[in-house]
């Protein structure tokens, strides 16, 4: 699971912040909490802010450590990283960006951090606790200095290997070093970042027609069921691509597709009854459908398989386009001890407000951003930096700013001056 990530000199975070999924020794809501051995860690987190606070910049870090990762091995000298610093001062300009994940997995700890900016990575490091106490993997400093404690030899001849733009993490797990195999797998294939639901229409239809024993059909229906969205069935078929539709193509696209290649196409069935009381079944296209119902079926075949395996779903803006008690719904059903067995965590951010409840959350799992309106730098705190009481009602407090992260909007008098 994530327990922390750290972030320093990117885009508008500025100093380093930290983001925790570390739970506090606040007894509230226990079925929020993943139990640990000695700690407990957060099943779901919702960070607010105003718009420009740096809310989807902390989702954009974690998304590029992520790319940065995946398209490690397929780095060219001189390729530049998208890592992008905090613009705002200019003693950070050419100061690289730092970023750290602190990760549970197996039970163990691993620690893993690098320092980059566009052009090389200046330090990286991963240490574990597989007896409660630290041992390092491997460190970097000086862009291709390196350090070992075990496997030396192994590990110098994989670093000869290396470029300075590229992860020493992911080049290691290529030239299969078990060691670095577990942080790698879990950073690229365990986290999962959501900008935009459309961009889930290629992944969501290949999992529906793929799903043969029906699990995934099952799981969408009882959530479309549950949530009352009026989607009884539907149905998945293939239909092979017309040379008309290939030719409408681009040509660099036209060349990505293989002769015969189908598109998958999903209709979704209704019963309505009518003015007689007769039901009669009516199919619409995946595309009549209102857009809330297309993001959240959409989203329904992450949402299986990050709680049936305990990954960790990130969404910018959950709700865009999604009713607000649809969006608890799947607040609750990551915080639910019958349908979150495995670990499964969901972090996002939101500017719905009637999510703020410690009836839903705990106080550690409510974070805010700010940003300083002099400096342009983000800040990131918790609820629970504040003394607040258990009966308190938090949408209220913050709807007055009593925990800051709000904007304050003039009432448009000066839009046009008076001549």
């Amino acid at each position: 699971m994530l327990v922390q990530v750290s972030i320093e000199n990117f885009m508008s975070i500025k100093e380093k912040k930290i983001f925790s999924m570390l739970a506090s020794c606040d007894k509230e809501i226990p079925e929020n909490l993943i139990q640990g051995k000695n700690e407990n860690y957060l099943k779901s987190a919702v960070i607010y802010g105003a718009n420009a606070s740096g809310k989807s910049n902390l989702i954009k870090a974690i998304n590029t450590v992520i790319m940065i990762m995946q398209n490690s091995n397929n780095m060219q000298p001189g390729t530049k990283l998208p890592v992008v610093p905090f613009k705002f001062d200019e003693n950070y300009i050419n100061k690289p960006s730092a970023f750290e994940f602190i990760m549970l997995i197996n039970n163990i700890k691993y620690v893993y951090g690098f320092v980059a900016d566009s052009s090389k990575v200046y330090e990286e490091y991963l240490y574990y606790y597989p007896n409660g106490k630290e041992t390092e993997i491997f460190e970097r400093t000086q862009v291709n200095q390196y350090h070992f404690t075990n496997a030396e030899k192994l590990l110098k001849d994989i670093s000869k290997r290396n470029l300075e733009n590229k992860l020493f993490l992911a080049t290691a797990t290529t030239w299969n070093y078990e060691k670095t195999k577990p942080v790698f797998d879990y950073i690229t294939k365990s986290i999962n970042v959501i900008f935009d639901y459309e961009a889930l229409k290629g992944y969501s239809f290949n999992q529906y027609n793929d799903d043969k024993d029906g699990e995934l059909k099952e799981f969408s229906l009882n959530i479309l069921n549950e949530t009352e969205i009026n989607i009884n069935d539907y149905i998945v078929s293939n239909i092979e691509m017309t040379e008309k539709q290939l030719l409408s193509l681009p040509s660099e696209i036209r060349k990505l597709f293989p002769t015969g290649v189908k598109n998958i196409n999903v209709r979704t069935s209704h019963n309505i009854e009518d003015e007689n009381g007769k039901i009669r079944n009516i199919q619409l296209d995946f595309a009549e459908e209102s857009l809330g119902t297309q993001n959240i079926f959409l989203l329904n075949p992450v949402l299986l398989d990050v709680l049936k395996n305990g990954k960790v779903l990130i969404v910018d803006e959950l709700d865009r386009s999604l009713h607000p008690f649809l969006v608890k719904y799947i607040v609750k059903l990551f915080n639910s001890e019958k349908y979150n067995k495995n670990g499964a965590q969901i972090i996002f951010n939101t500017h719905d407000t009637n999510l703020l409840s410690l009836n839903l959350f705990r106080r550690d799992q409510i974070w805010f951003t700010e940003k300083d309106e002099k400096k342009g730098a983000t800040d990131l705190y918790p609820l629970d930096d504040f003394p607040v009481r258990k009966t308190e009602n938090i949408q209220k407090g913050y709807l007055n700013g009593k925990y800051g992260a709000i904007p304050f909007i003039a009432v448009g008098d000066n839009l046009w001056p008076e001549k």
